[in-house]
């Protein structure tokens, strides 16, 4: 399979531009009279360099996925820049997670790629097999991924973990959207962005909106919109044509917000401005949701024993069948579970509330949901340890005002945390020395 590299780092649901190739070696200097370029400097970032093998591999990458979405690629010297300038904001991300002590050591690096395996359905070593077929290197993928990841976890630590949402904001959202009656627009949306540096010149301002009007006036010449935003966007998502899926009205920028109430499918919005830069947005379709929402509740209890250094597999599991002998004997499931379950919910006799599909992991409501009212399930193991569970009722709930304000919650932070991380970004962007020596020959 020829995309199955890009197959994987997508499945992984982190963006492409994030990885970094590892800077290749340097041959010595060749003896005099011959000349034996091997490869060269495009860009320096800092202390650290990107040459022109990063870039072509980059390219590639690129260029395959391109063609398996149908997107016709801007012209190559375009493509080229939108490329290398986004290989700098992962190297300036990664050199940062260095300085301050952010790493994926290979345990959880070995989890990850086991997870990755796993959701495609294949094991670990046909993975590796696939993926050398197809001439990837399993140990530039395994570094790949260990780049994804650190991004993803620098994010969350400078950024979306700082993110709050009072229930005052919760409040005036529902209000503003009117979204108490439980109607939903949600719109499947692309976008373009050109960059602004945090202290831009008047000449740099014209210089930056010239560009977005430049992209602007393709799309209304016809332009394919994923073309455009390939050769001119500054977003991460640039090469998936700036696509940014489906999203509420409330999780969009007040800026995006209220540009899209007013376009129908297919129409793009004039320039927007933002503290980031420069913005085009295009409406790919809209849809509204006015279905109440009704969400089978198990009220369930568990009794749950957690293995260690010193409780084998074995030994929790034996604890719990003899525990299941008693109960099946009429003894108090409280009553044990306050005794002898290693969980939070011990001193309520195990009692878990009432749960939706979701709120426990996929081994845990996969055992809960086959079994009858009062039964008590075999030993059930989950990542927690090894569970007794038994189902005390079961209901069907009206979700939609609780669902309302859950997504109201999420949709603000998932705004803020977007807006803050392409800030950040920016901002360490401009702290960063760069050095660009693509036009060098």
């Amino acid at each position: 399979m020829k995309t199955f590299y890009m197959h994987l780092v997508a499945a992984f649901a982190l963006a492409l531009f994030a990885l970094t190739a590892t800077p290749h070696v340097y041959a010595q200097k060749p003896a005099a009279g011959r000349i034996a370029l091997l490869d060269r400097i495009v860009a320096v970032v800092n202390e650290e360099v990107i040459t022109r093998r990063d870039l072509d591999d980059r390219l590639k990458v690129v260029l395959t996925q391109l063609r398996q979405q149908g997107t016709p690629p801007p012209p190559p010297d375009v493509l080229e820049k939108q490329v290398l300038e986004r290989m700098i904001y992962s190297r300036v991300q990664l050199q940062y997670a260095k300085e301050t002590g952010l790493r994926v050591d290979d345990a959880q690096l070995e989890k990850a790629l086991a997870r990755i395996a796993e959701d495609n359905k294949i094991s670990l070593a046909a993975m590796r097999d696939t993926l050398e077929k197809d001439g990837v290197s399993f140990a530039k993928f395994r570094e790949d991924i260990r780049d994804e990841i650190t991004m993803a976890r620098l994010r969350e630590r400078e950024v979306d973990n700082k993110i709050t949402v009072a229930e005052s904001e919760v409040d005036n959202l529902l209000r503003t959207l009117q979204l108490q009656d439980g109607k939903v627009e949600e719109f499947n949306l692309s976008h373009i962005l050109i960059r602004v540096p945090e202290q831009a010149s008047p000449e740099q301002l014209r210089e930056r909106r010239a560009r977005a009007e430049q992209a602007l006036a393709q799309i209304k010449g016809g332009a394919d919109f994923r073309q455009v935003a390939a050769g001119f966007s500054e977003a991460p998502d640039a090469v998936q044509g700036g696509a940014m899926g489906w999203r509420e009205l409330a999780r969009l920028p007040a800026i995006f917000a209220d540009a899209v109430r007013e376009l129908k499918s297919g129409q793009v919005s004039g320039v927007l401005r933002s503290p980031n830069g420069f913005h085009l947005v295009r409406v790919n379709e809209r849809r509204g949701q006015s279905a109440p929402l009704i969400v089978a509740q198990t009220h369930a209890r568990h009794i749950l024993i957690k293995t260690s250094e010193l409780v084998s597999e074995n030994d929790a599991k034996e604890r719990l069948l003899k525990l299941k002998e008693r109960l099946d004997n009429n003894a108090d499931f409280a009553g044990l579970a306050r005794l002898q379950s290693e969980d939070g919910s011990a001193a309520r006799g195990g009692d878990l509330g009432w749960l939706s599909p979701g709120d426990t992991v996929p081994e845990f409501e996969k055992a809960m949901d086959a079994l009858k009212l009062g039964q008590v399930s075999q030993p059930v193991r989950s990542p927690f340890g090894w569970h007794l569970i038994q189902i005390l009722e079961r209901r069907n709930q009206d979700m939609s005002q609780q669902q309302q304000r859950l997504q109201a919650r999420l949709a603000l932070r998932a705004q803020k945390a977007d807006e803050a991380y392409q800030e950040w970004l920016r901002q360490l962007r401009d702290k960063a020395f760069v050095e660009y020596r693509l036009e060098e020959k």
